[in-house]
């Protein structure tokens, strides 16, 4: 079944709302890119009006900036050791923004969207 980002059928009240207009090809959604620790992959997926985004699949590399010295490096990414968007996420190794993962430099805080952007940029947490 397809994914479906058109309004609820639901009123806020709790009530079934009537649709005056049937669905629409804009309204599509696509399925989550759930970014994992691994050899970099991506997709470039077409959207609205002719543009491109880039899905990452997987990566192994993350852009960690320092915020005491105000600077960037690359590192490499070991696991996936917190994620509050899902529990599940961390078991599987998914990144998300908000993931906190375990790199060569130490824990980083997620920063970017991977899945939009293409690319995963973090935060160092200083323990």
């Amino acid at each position: 079944m397809a994914i479906w980002q058109g309004k609820s059928m639901k009123k806020p009240s709790g009530g079934r709302a009537k649709m005056n207009r049937g669905k629409k090809k804009c309204e599509l959604g696509r399925e989550a890119a759930e970014t994992k620790i691994g050899d970099r992959k991506i997709r470039r997926i077409r959207t609205q009006g002719g543009n491109e985004k880039i899905r990452l699949s997987n990566d192994s590399k993350i852009n960690v900036m320092n915020p005491s010295t105000k600077k960037s490096e690359t590192a490499e990414i070991l696991n996936v050791v917190e994620n509050l968007a899902n529990p599940n996420f961390v078991r599987r190794n998914i990144i998300t923004k908000g993931a906190l993962v375990e790199t060569s430099a130490g824990k980083v805080r997620v920063t970017s969207r991977p899945g939009q952007h293409g690319i995963i940029n973090g935060v160092l947490i200083a323990e």
